[in-house]
C-alpha cells in the first residue's frame, strides 16, 4: 500500500499535460518576435525552444522505449509531419508568391534558393556556408532565414529515435539500466557545447547555424527528460524555488545578450539553464512555482499558435518594406507583430488542427508520412519552378542597346546625361548580378596564409615582366581589366588578394565573424613575404579603405613594398553606392535616377582615403585616380556604355572592368617604359 501511494504521488507529479511548459512556449515565441521586430532587445527565445523540443520529444521516445523496448518510427515521424509540414509548406509557398510580387527581381532568385533549402530542412547549412550574419540589418536577410532552427530540430527528429533506441538497448544489455543513455547524452551535450564555443571564436556563422554546434541545447532537454523521475522527487518547496530562479535566470541572461555578443558561444547557456530549471522545477508539480505566472489563458492561447507565429513573423518582417515601399518605422514593428500573430491564428485553426487531429492520418501513420512528404515535396518543387519564372522586370530595356562599356570620360558624361533612362539590354541587366569577373584569385575569410596558385596568374603568363595586384575584393574586381592589360602589354599579372583584408597594417574587426579579423593579419605577412620572393617589376595596391586605418599602418606596408625595388602604383578605390544597383535598375522604372547617386555620396570614407593616398605618395607610389572612370558632372551613373557598372552595392561587374583596360593602359605603358 505504501508503494502504491508513493507511485501515485509520483504519477501526480509527472503530469501528462504541463501548463508551465505551454506557458514557457509562449514566453519563447514572444521573446523571438519582440527581438526580431525590434520591440524589445531580448535574446534566447530559440534556445528555450530547443530545450522544450528536447524535453518533450525525449519524454515521448523514452516512455515508448521503456514500454516496448523500441520506437515506432512510422508513428513518430507521422506525428512530426502532421505537426510541422503543413504550416511550413504553406508559409514557404505563400512567401514565394509575395516575394515575386513585391521583392526585387534579383533578390527573388536568392530567396527561392533559400526556400528550396528551407523546404528540405537544410537551410541552416546553406546559411553557414554563405557566412550569413543573422543579426545584420542591411537588407540582406532572406524571408526564409528563420527556418534554420526548424531545420536543426527536424534533423534531430530523424536521428534521435534511432540513436536512443540503439544506445538504450546496449545499456540494458550491459548495465540493465539507463546508465549508458545518460553517458551518451552528456557526451553529446559536452562535445557540441565545446564545438559551439570554440567555433564562435573562429567561424561565427558556422557556429551559429550548424547542427553539431547547436544540438547540445536540444539534447540537454532530452537529458532532463531522462532524469525527470529523479527530479520529480525533490521537495515541492524546493521545486518552486528552482522554477522561480529558472524564470529569473532566463529573463536576466536573455537581456544581457546583445547584438555584439558572440553567439552561440557560452552566452546561450544562460537561457538554456533558465528554461531547464523551470521545466525541472515543474516536474515536482509545486503549488507555488513559476507555473503561477506561466499558467494563464493568454499564454495558453499564444502557446497554441506559437508555431504559426514563428513561421509568419519573419517573412512579414522582411517583406514589409517591399510591400509598403518605404522605410521601416517604429510603429511598423507592432504592425508586423500583430499581423503575423493573426496569420498564425488563422493557420492554427484552418490548417494545423485539421492535419493534427485528422482521424485517418492518426490511425494510419504511413498515410501521415505520405501526406507530409507530399507537402514538403510540393514546397520544394514550387520554389524550384519559381526560379524558372521570368523575372518581374519593370525597366523598359532595349534589346539592341550598345554595350561598349567605358569609352573615355566622354562616355561617362554621356551616361550621366541619360541616367534617368539609360540604354541597357535585357541580357546585360539579367546577367549583371552574376557578372563578377573571370580572372584572378581571392582567398576567403578563413584562409590564414597566401599561396601562389595557377588561378592567381593571368595576363601574358609567359612574359618576362611581372606585375602584382594586391588588395581585397575591391582589387579582385579589377581582374578582367588587368588580365586584358597583361595580354596587351606582355606582362604576367599575379593577384595577391584576400576578402575583406586590406594590405595596410591595422586592426580589422568583422561583424560577420564577431571578432578581430586575425586571419587577415597572418595572411598579410605571408603575402608580403611572397611578393618579396616574386620580385615583381610593378606592384599595384588597391582596396576599400577601413575606418580603423592608420597612417602608421599604411606607412609600414608601403615601406615594405618600396623595399622590393618595384615600380609602385596606388589605384584609388572605386565608388561605393551602398545599395544593390541591379536591383535598383530592375525594381522600379520610375526611380532609375536614384540608381545613379551623387558623386559626393559614394566616395567612401573620404578622409581616410585622402590620408592613405598621401602616405602612398610619400613612399613613391604613382597614384591613379579611378573616379573619372565612374563619375562625371557630380553623378556616378549605374549604366555606362550599355554595361551595368556594379553587380552589387560596391563591386563593379566583370564586363565593365574589362572595358576599363583602355582607362588603365596609358598609365601602365608609361610605368613599364620607365
Amino acid at each position: 500500500m505504501t508503494r502504491h501511494r508513493s507511485t501515485a504521488a509520483q504519477t501526480e507529479r509527472l503530469r501528462k499535460y504541463r501548463p508551465d511548459i505551454q506557458g514557457l512556449r509562449a514566453v519563447a515565441i514572444m521573446m523571438v518576435v519582440s527581438m526580431h521586430v525590434g520591440i524589445l532587445d531580448i535574446h534566447g527565445g530559440v534556445d528555450v525552444s530547443f530545450v522544450l523540443s528536447g524535453f518533450l520529444i525525449g519524454s515521448q521516445l523514452l516512455a515508448e522505449i521503456d514500454k516496448t523496448g523500441k520506437v515506432s518510427l512510422s508513428k513518430f515521424w507521422a506525428r512530426r509531419f502532421r505537426r510541422l509540414a503543413p504550416g511550413a509548406a504553406i508559409t514557404i509557398i505563400a512567401t514565394a508568391v509575395l516575394s515575386w510580387i513585391y521583392a526585387s527581381p534579383f533578390v527573388f532568385r536568392d530567396y527561392m534558393s533559400d526556400g528550396f533549402a528551407a523546404s528540405l530542412s537544410v537551410i541552416n547549412w546553406r546559411l553557414a556556408e554563405n557566412g550569413t550574419d543573422y543579426f545584420a540589418n542591411d537588407g540582406s536577410q532572406s524571408p526564409y532565414q528563420h527556418f534554420w532552427s526548424l531545420g536543426i530540430e527536424e534533423q534531430f527528429y530523424v536521428v534521435a529515435p534511432v540513436a536512443l533506441v540503439a544506445v538504450a538497448w546496449i545499456s540494458r544489455l550491459i548495465f540493465r539500466n539507463r546508465f549508458l543513455v545518460a553517458v551518451f547524452l552528456m557526451a553529446v551535450v559536452g562535445g557540441s557545447f565545446y564545438l559551439g564555443y570554440t567555433l564562435t571564436e573562429t567561424n561565427q556563422p558556422l557556429a551559429y547555424f550548424s547542427t553539431h554546434t547547436r544540438i547540445w541545447e536540444i539534447t540537454f532537454g532530452v537529458l532532463l527528460a531522462l532524469s525527470a523521475r529523479f527530479v520529480s522527487r525533490m521537495p515541492r518547496g524546493l521545486a518552486g524555488v528552482v522554477s522561480w530562479l529558472g524564470l529569473g535566470t532566463l529573463l536576466v541572461t536573455s537581456m544581457l545578450i546583445t547584438d555584439e555578443t558572440p553567439l552561440p558561444g557560452y552566452a546561450v547557456a544562460g537561457p538554456v539553464l533558465g528554461a531547464t530549471m523551470i521545466i525541472a522545477g515543474g516536474c515536482a508539480n509545486p503549488r507555488l512555482g513559476a507555473e503561477k505566472i506561466l499558467d494563464n489563458p493568454v499564454f495558453n492561447f499564444i502557446g497554441n499558435v506559437s508555431y504559426g507565429w514563428y513561421l509568419w513573423h519573419w517573412p512579414v518582417l522582411i517583406l514589409w518594406p517591399h510591400v509598403l515601399d518605404r522605410e521601416f518605422t517604429y510603429s511598423d514593428r507592432f504592425r508586423v507583430a500583430f499581423l503575423s500573430f493573426f496569420l498564425a491564428i488563422a493557420m492554427h485553426y484552418i490548417v494545423e488542427k485539421r492535419f493534427r487531429d485528422n482521424v485517418k492520418l492518426v490511425l494510419s501513420p504511413w498515410r501521415g508520412i505520405l501526406t507530409g512528404g507530399t507537402l514538403t515535396a510540393t514546397a520544394a518543387v514550387a520554389t524550384t519552378l519559381a526560379l524558372q519564372v521570368p523575372l518581374n522586370l519593370s525597366l523598359a530595356t532595349s534589346g539592341s542597346a550598345a554595350a561598349a562599356g567605358f569609352g573615355g570620360t566622354e562616355s561617362v558624361k554621356q551616361a550621366v546625361s541619360t541616367m534617368s533612362s539609360p540604354e541597357i539590354s535585357e541580357k546585360a541587366l539579367l546577367s549583371a548580378p552574376d557578372d563578377r569577373g573571370d580572372y584572378g584569385c581571392i582567398d576567403d575569410l578563413l584562409i590564414t596564409g597566401y599561396s601562389l596558385r595557377d588561378e592567381c596568374v593571368m595576363g601574358d603568363k609567359e612574359a618576362d615582366r611581372t606585375m602584382v595586384l594586391m588588395g581585397d575584393s575591391h582589387a579582385y574586381q579589377w581582374g578582367n581589366a588587368f588580365n586584358e592589360l597583361g595580354l596587351k602589354l606582355h606582362v604576367k599579372v599575379i593577384t595577391v588578394i584576400k576578402s575583406g583584408c586590406s594590405p595596410e597594417v591595422y586592426k580589422i574587426t568583422r561583424e560577420d565573424l564577431g571578432r578581430e579579423y586575425t586571419e587577415c593579419t597572418s595572411w598579410r605577412k605571408t603575402a608580403l613575404d611572397k611578393i618579396g620572393e616574386i620580385d615583381p617589376d610593378v606592384i599595384v595596391v588597391t582596396n576599400r579603405v577601413q575606418e580603423t586605418t592608420t597612417r602608421e599602418g599604411a606607412s609600414e606596408t608601403f615601406k615594405t613594398l618600396k623595399a622590393t625595388g618595384a615600380e609602385l602604383v596606388y589605384l584609388t578605390d572605386t565608388p561605393y553606392p551602398n545599395f544593390n544597383v541591379p536591383d535598383c535598375l530592375a525594381e522600379n522604372s520610375d526611380k532609375l535616377s536614384n540608381c545613379s547617386p551623387k558623386a559626393e555620396n559614394v566616395v567612401d570614407r573620404a578622409e581616410f582615403r585622402l590620408m592613405e593616398r598621401e602616405v602612398a605618395e610619400d613612399n613613391g607610389f604613382k597614384v591613379i585616380d579611378t573616379i573619372p572612370a565612374f563619375c562625371a558632372d557630380g553623378y556616378c551613373p549605374a549604366v555606362i556604355g550599355g554595361h551595368v557598372v556594379y553587380w552589387d552595392y560596391s563591386h563593379m561587374t566583370g564586363s565593365y572592368a574589362r572595358s576599363l583596360t583602355s582607362f588603365l593602359q596609358p598609365a601602365f605603358e608609361e610605368i613599364l617604359a620607365g
